[in-house]
């Protein structure tokens, strides 16, 4: 057999490759969650965690770096080296959002990030304090028809943003938004009544409406949510409405494909585990293991979908 000059050279890398994915990680995973603690990216993180580090054989420490609606710690993530051992959370806020709603953005999440993986999507309920005038949706919109402008929806990210946005402008009212630094103190305020609605996640939002702190008027999802039977789609009420938000999993570029590739199959098998599906089935999350560059090629998709619907709203470039 006669190997050439190059195929002498590439030897090396190629037997290198196995032996690297074999060896990592061989120290704690780091995942920035670009989002406050108790948000719905770091609520499915957590449940994550555990099975991902059993699969990976090494400890998996979340790391929460919120602000800017996410820019922070994604742009720290980005900046990270390419061993593998720093991985970030992308999700329609910092992933799909930010390159349109973000002016001079500090990172691109196609071109700084090698994706992983899809992790898993989940609905929003739009929520009202107990004792609302608004008793439904239909209520709240002949409310925000009543007194244009005088109604307020409060968000703590991008996602919730564009889904208030998106009720007012197909239902033909004025509401004013009121930007938080995230979902748990965007809901706080509704629950305190002095923000008339928010769009919440289901783990934040789910024990206040047992509790009787606020009242459901709509989920996102354009179907009804299995889990949440009770709670009507706002697409009965506008048709044509209707948002799944997701999350997914990259590293920075330049990370060896090994290392990908292992990360990819040991994330998938945690995502996999009939267990971790029901645990995090009962908080609104719905996993879905993917291979990596079928998130990048969502994740294309979705930067186009979801920057024209904020352009179609009137969400400004800040």
């Amino acid at each position: 057999m006669h190997l050439t000059r190059r195929a002498l050279l590439g030897a090396p890398a190629l037997l290198a490759a196995p032996a690297l994915a074999q060896s990592w990680p061989d120290r704690p995973i780091r995942i920035v969650v670009a989002f406050p603690a108790g948000s719905v990216t770091d609520t499915l993180i957590r449940h994550l965690s555990e099975p991902l580090a059993k699969e990976l054989g090494q400890p998996v420490i979340i790391d929460n770096r919120p602000g800017g609606n996410g820019v922070v710690g994604t742009e720290s993530a980005a900046r990270a080296g390419t061993d593998g051992l720093t991985w970030c959370v992308l999700s329609v806020t910092n992933g799909a959002l930010a390159p349109y709603v973000v002016r001079r953005l500090p990172y691109d999440p196609l071109k700084d990030f090698q994706p992983i993986g899809f992790l898993a999507e989940t609905a929003y309920i739009l929520v009202v304090r107990a004792d609302h005038p608004a008793r439904d949706l239909p209520g709240l919109i002949a409310l925000a028809k009543e007194k244009p402008g005088a109604l307020t929806f409060s968000y703590g990210n991008q996602s919730a943003h564009i889904a208030s946005a998106t009720l007012a402008r197909m239902a033909g009212v004025e509401m004013t938004g009121i930007p938080y630094r995230g979902g748990p103190e965007a809901l706080t305020d509704v629950i305190a009544g002095r923000i008339d609605s928010t769009f919440t996640d289901i783990p934040a939002g789910v024990p206040q409406i047992r509790d009787g702190k606020v009242r459901a008027l709509g989920i996102t999802q354009p179907e009804p949510f299995a889990l949440l039977p009770e709670i009507p789609p706002v697409a009965t009420m506008l048709p044509g409405y209707g948002f799944r938000f997701w999350f997914g999993m990259g590293v920075p570029t330049g990370t060896p494909p090994a290392i990908v590739a292992r990360a990819n199959a040991a994330m998938n098998a945690a995502l996999g585990s009939g267990e971790f599906a029901e645990r995090v089935a009962r908080l609104g999350y719905v996993p879905r293991p993917t291979e990596p560059e079928w998130f990048r090629t969502f994740l294309a998709g979705q930067i186009r979908e979801l920057g024209d619907r904020a352009r179609e709203v009137g969400i400004e470039p800040g």
